[in-house]
């Protein structure tokens, strides 16, 4: 038995913690700069009252927002326009955008050169070396993990667009903050499609030709209690407070695990899809789950009938559904049925909402093979790849 794991943040978890933002910025300076997501939040009482407490603590603030995935150009102005402003530390205040850009961010202040020079597959591809700024991470959503990874997603869209990302152990979170009272404004769809890009790290990282008893028992966890939550906090909203708490923890052990031992099919599709679509990255996880992990089930029955996988399917359709199964066979048929249903129940749109038809799917596949599908349980042929689109298209 031999993995490594890479370094993590420390974390703040429960519900009030975010009261102690303040104390946190403080032990780094005076100046924070916030990079927050769209202005719903600025109406948040939560928000005011952070604010309230910054400015009784003479924290000077400066701000930021981030109001759809960010670009390496948007991330590039944002860093320039600070650079020269002192700030001791950088706030990402919201979903997986806002966090994604405020990592990178952090990451550019000190450092005299565009994101697009450490881009993974883009430009020149440079080593960092820093030094960074300290980031504090505090998502509003419970989906992307951002807050718990090492890797700044960056979306440039159109006909030549990218999905890739900067990515150090020097831009992982000094903290994290996890305050469940965040997720209580929620619309239904962010819920759903948050809630099943959690889900859908938890699953792929157990299968992962990566995976270790470590992430294992994260992803087991996190599974076990995103099964009920998610639901009802999509039924219920603001009022499901137990379930903000469980998918808060949930979605942050699948941005452990997904940090450690990576991914698969599902989110090798999502950087092509995310790049040259206008389609969220938790809506291409929560509209292909099902159809991925049927595809990777069968072709492994034909191929690799004693890949290890196949048990891990066989555990989670256990753990999903509630109930023992005797047979692997009619495991991984319970497990495919119910994130079928769960597909329907979330009312995730299929793939043609977003005008990505048939025609396109010759070049998704050839740009899909990228670091998560690099570790989906098996290697997949361009016509199983194809499959999983045609299935939601």
């Amino acid at each position: 038995m031999q993995f490594s794991i890479a370094r993590l943040p420390r974390v703040e978890f429960g519900e009030g913690c975010l009261d102690k933002l303040p104390a946190i910025i403080q032990t780094f300076g005076q100046r924070v700069l916030f990079i927050t997501g769209k202005q719903s939040l600025h109406q948040s009482p939560l928000w005011q009252a952070l604010l309230a407490q910054l400015k009784s603590n003479n924290v000077d603030c400066l701000f930021a927002s981030i109001n759809h995935e960010p670009s390496p150009q948007l991330v590039d102005q944002i860093s320039a326009k600070h650079r020269h402003d002192n700030i001791d530390c950088v706030v990402g205040f919201g979903g997986g955008s806002a966090l994604d850009a405020a990592k990178a961010i952090a990451g550019l202040l000190k450092v005299d050169h565009s994101v697009m020079d450490f881009l993974e597959g883009v430009g020149p591809e440079l080593s960092y070396q820093g030094p960074t700024t300290p980031f504090i991470a505090i998502p509003t959503t419970a989906g992307t993990g951002s807050e718990a990874t090492k890797n700044a997603v960056l979306s440039q869209h159109g006909d030549n667009g990218f999905k890739k990302s900067f990515r150090d152990d020097k831009l992982v979170a000094e903290y994290t903050i996890l305050d469940p009272r965040l997720l209580a404004s929620c619309p239904p769809a962010l819920i759903a499609a948050n809630g099943m890009d959690a889900m859908t790290q938890l699953i792929e990282s157990y299968t992962s030709t990566k995976a270790n008893p470590f992430t294992d028992s994260l992803a087991r966890s996190g599974l076990l209690l995103a099964k009920d939550a998610l639901f009802e906090w999509y039924d219920n909203g603001a009022t499901a407070t137990k379930a903000h708490g469980e998918m808060a923890y949930a979605a942050w052990l699948s941005g452990i695990t997904l940090a450690q031992v990576g991914l698969g099919s599902v989110h090798g599709l999502a950087s092509p899809l995310g790049a040259f679509f206008p389609i969220p990255h938790g809506v291409v996880c929560g509209t292909l789950l099902a159809e991925a992990t049927a595809i990777n089930i069968q072709s492994m029955q034909q191929r690799e009938p004693n890949n290890p996988a196949l048990k891990k399917y066989a555990e989670i359709a256990e753990w999903l559904t509630g109930e023992q199964f005797s047979e692997q066979a009619s495991a991984h048929t319970a497990l495919i049925t119910l994130l079928r249903q769960w597909v329907d129940q979330l009312k995730l749109p299929r793939l043609s909402a977003y005008h990505i038809h048939e025609a396109d799917f010759e070049r998704i596949i050839k740009n899909a093979r990228g670091s998560s599908m690099k570790t989906n349980p098996i290697v997949l042929t361009d016509e199983e790849i194809g499959a999983i689109l045609n299935a939601r298209r």
